[in-house]
């Protein structure tokens, strides 16, 4: 994750527009205030505050993510591919014993 909220991109975007921060705000139904903690990192935007966004400024959610400082644009270099694939695999395998679990007590209870 990136270390910080491009508030200069979203100002320039903004201005581009004729439009300010509450109207950024708005679009997201979000409180001036919420939208300063997004702006100082306090919390991370939802999915739907993210497209709204993009929508307001007429951007990719993509480019947004990348803006709030919530998507990284590359893997890092010295991250090994194949050793996340092989951890990313492992948690999956972990998510599925526990659904299966899930079943098994659930089918216990019904019976």
């Amino acid at each position: 994750m990136s270390l910080f909220f491009d508030a200069a991109w979203f100002d320039a975007r903004l201005a581009e527009r004729g439009l300010d921060r509450g109207d950024l705000a708005a679009s997201a139904g979000l409180e001036r205030t919420e939208l300063h903690r997004l702006f100082t990192h306090e919390r991370a935007p939802t999915a739907a505050e993210l497209e709204a966004f993009a929508a307001v400024l007429e951007s990719s959610v993509v480019e947004v993510s990348l803006r709030c400082g919530v998507a990284d644009p590359a893997p890092s270099p010295c991250e090994d591919p194949t050793a996340r694939i092989q951890n990313m695999e492992a948690r999956l395998d972990e998510i599925d014993a526990w659904l299966a679990s899930l079943e098994t007590k659930e089918r216990k209870k019904r019976a």
